[in-house]
């Protein structure tokens, strides 16, 4: 039976990909959700706020009476006994961001939508690999935080923006090219000398607010050090929106992430 009525506990990806089926989502938690566009729609919806995304207001939830709960079997095994007993629970794990649409949309009842966004993603996709193929570039990607850095790797289990990346065709470093299931790598500055690409994207995220992200930018691209490696250089390093690159919400992320390689990596080919 079709639900009518979904709370998801994850208010990223989950929550992303259940907006773009149409799905009828009635909560989730606001905390977490740093891109604009899908914050503005969740109020537009007046979808109920659970609070915490690690700990979900049960109370809410269950004054909701939903019909179906989905979150991560990561984040939310320690409430699923609770609740379940509220509505059918499904809790799933960490996989493709492409496969857990297609996963989503078998749950919701709504694979005929997922089938055609997923079609014209691919298409899409398989041009700018064309053209990608042609350019001889390395790309290296880091995201700063405070007091350290964090690299989301190439390979098998990569966090999603990075995976469009490689379905892109986008070659990075051998420092940033793995083949066990690392997500990230947390170099120092001596090891940041590993980001040698010729082409360096970068986010500033100093946390759930957006606003220190300026001065950290500051901070870290001020340091001599930082103005050693290559692309900073050649004047071939960029900024890239945090809210696709760390707040993947589905196809509307990916086509973002596609558009920074067409404005980046492609602009003058």
């Amino acid at each position: 039976m079709e639900a009518k009525r979904i709370v998801t506990l994850d208010p990223l990806l989950t929550l992303g990909l259940l907006i773009e089926l149409k799905a009828p989502v009635a909560a989730t938690p606001y905390m977490a959700i740093q891109d604009a566009v899908v914050l503005d729609f969740v109020k537009r919806s007046k979808m109920v706020d659970l609070g915490n995304p690690r700990e979900p207001s049960l109370e809410r939830i269950a004054a909701l009476k939903p019909d179906l709960i989905i979150g991560s079997a990561e984040a939310h095994s320690s409430i699923y006994d609770t609740a379940s007993k509220i509505a059918p629970t499904v809790l799933t794990n960490h996989m493709d961001w492409k496969k857990y649409l297609k996963l989503l949309s078998e749950i919701t009842g709504r694979e005929g939508a997922a089938n055609e966004a997923l079609a014209a993603y691919e298409k899409r996709v398989a041009s700018i690999r064309d053209r990608v193929k042609k350019t001889d570039v390395t790309v290296s990607t880091v995201r700063f935080a405070p007091g350290r850095f964090v690299v989301f790797v190439d390979g098998p289990a990569a966090y999603a923006p990075f995976s469009v990346l490689h379905e892109a065709g986008v070659k990075r470093t051998a420092y940033e090219t793995v083949t066990d299931g690392t997500i990230v790598k947390r170099p120092d500055w001596e090891e940041l000398a590993n980001l040698d690409g010729d082409i360096l994207l970068y986010v500033s995220a100093s946390g759930f607010e957006s606003g220190p992200d300026d001065a950290l930018e500051k901070e870290v691209t001020g340091n001599p050090l930082w103005q050693l490696l290559p692309a900073v250089r050649n004047g071939r390093a960029y900024r890239v929106d945090r809210g696709p690159w760390q707040s993947f919400h589905g196809i509307g992320s990916a086509n973002r992430v596609l558009d920074d390689i067409e404005r980046y990596i492609l602009a003058d080919r």
